[in-house]
């Protein structure tokens, strides 16, 4: 059988299952441990029966596509929208990007998401070198990938939490443990 007639077949398979685990987990005061077994039982079955249709391992990598798909739908097709509440004049929090302004805080948030992210994305990056399995150009190489999306991460956080000591301590843990870890595993 070949792997989109199987995903199909899969995607079909697994809505009962899912739909048994949906009615389980909606009723939670009630013991539903037969509607659970049975969800669980049918999503072991498409899996095993992926394996033996198109292969152990695609059958199982199928499985793992598809099978969300379909828990997906049935939960989407159960969802509920709620209206939203009216809101109170002076009870909404202010953004994170909203507050008041500070020459300092902005500096400082500068120090923090440039040079201070920078080093923890080295970090992480040489850690990663020296720890991954693989040759070492391989390493190397998603190493040196790795460094601007990380700095990335990092100063996207920064910039948008309103709590520097918190980023300012995070940051700079990750600098001393990434870079101890790295110096452990021989990148000097």
């Amino acid at each position: 059988m070949r792997a989109d007639a199987a995903a199909l077949v899969l995607l079909l398979a697994s809505l009962p299952g899912t739909l048994a685990l949906r009615r389980a987990w909606i009723d939670r005061n009630r013991v539903r441990s037969h509607l659970r077994l049975a969800g669980w039982l049918t999503l072991l079955v498409t899996t095993i029966l992926a394996a033996v249709l198109v292969g152990p391992m695609l059958g199982i990598a199928v499985a793992i596509a598809s099978v969300p798909i379909g828990a997906l739908c049935i939960v989407a097709g159960n969802a509920t929208r709620r209206a939203t509440r009216a809101l109170r004049a002076g009870q909404v929090a202010p953004e994170p990007l909203e507050g008041r302004s500070r020459a300092w805080r902005g500096w400082l948030k500068v120090l923090l998401a440039g040079p201070l992210g920078m080093f923890a994305a080295m970090g992480l990056a040489f850690c990663y070198a020296a720890w991954a399995p693989g040759a070492v150009q391989t390493r190397l190489l998603i190493a040196a990938l790795l460094v601007p999306a990380l700095w990335g991460l990092a100063m996207t956080w920064t910039l948008a939490d309103q709590r520097l000591i918190r980023s300012g301590a995070m940051l700079s843990g990750t600098v001393v443990v990434s870079f101890g870890l790295a110096f452990l595993g021989g990148i000097a």
